[in-house]
């Protein structure tokens, strides 16, 4: 009960921003009525969550989010462009891990182990 009342109070407080947002009022039953459609929706999607444990797998993944938001095409392209953000954000940060690591062990940065090849060739050279 407590949930479901907090999922009516959330609802509440989001068409209240729509409403003055948009210039409109939504009346309580609208308001009740959406509350209600999304308690059911999480429930349903809360059975899918079980499943995961179900599977015996512990973590959710971005391809069960994804599976929950099919129904969804405006979602489903957001979360969908959501998750290759993080993902290209992630992979660019192991990069620069690995460039910083990489330098740390040679004990010179890149542009210092350039400097150290050109004076060995200079120093061949004569």
């Amino acid at each position: 009960q407590r949930l479901k009342a907090a999922v009516h109070y959330t609802v509440g407080c989001l068409c209240q921003d729509v409403a003055e947002d948009k210039d409109m009022q939504f009346s309580k039953q609208t308001i009740a009525a959406i509350s209600e459609i999304t308690f059911r929706q999480c429930g349903t999607e809360g059975c899918f969550l079980i499943l995961c444990r179900h599977a015996k797998r512990s973590t959710v993944t971005t391809e069960d989010v994804k599976l929950l938001a099919r129904r969804s095409n405006s979602l489903l392209k957001y979360i969908t462009q959501k998750s290759e953000e993080l993902a290209s954000s992630n992979m660019e940060q192991k990069e620069k891990k690995k460039k910083k690591s990489s330098a740390a062990k040679g004990g010179r940065t890149s542009g210092e182990q350039e400097a150290a090849v050109t004076e060995s060739e200079d120093s061949n050279m004569a």
